[in-house]
């Protein structure tokens, strides 16, 4: 049986994400980049994962500072949950690394998963060398 170009994934707009910025560093314009680039990130992985969340705050808070945190939590199916952490003077590099490291966690973790030997199964007969 042949399979379908793109079968089972999810289109980048219909990523389950929540995105919650603390304190308004978030603009309109960045919330929507930020949900359009987990969509793409996650969208071959989408079998696997259940829900993603995305924290973004501004680490020196009401004092000033340029350091910006970006924080991305992927919960995956029959997994542990992924948890990346990006901190940065410019908003954009810290959500761009976060993504970056977040997609690179979440295919280890999964290929983690294929790996595994299917339970039930018995090992290959080995025969003794003489």
């Amino acid at each position: 049986m042949l399979k379908r170009k793109g079968a089972g994934k999810i289109p980048a707009a219909g990523t389950p994400a929540y995105i919650r910025s603390v304190d308004s560093v978030l603009s309109s314009g960045d919330r929507e980049y930020l949900r359009l680039k987990l969509g793409q990130k996650l969208r071959k992985f989408a079998a696997a994962v259940e829900r993603s969340s995305v924290r973004v705050e501004d680490v020196n808070g009401p004092r000033g500072g340029a350091d910006k945190r970006c924080r991305i939590k992927v919960v995956l199916h029959g997994l542990p949950s992924v948890v990346v952490e990006e901190q940065h003077a410019s908003l954009q590099a810290a959500m761009d690394g976060a993504l970056i490291r977040m997609e690179r966690a979440v295919r280890r973790a999964t290929d983690r998963r294929r790996m595994k030997p299917l339970k039930g199964r018995p090992q290959a007969l080995r025969t003794p060398i003489d």
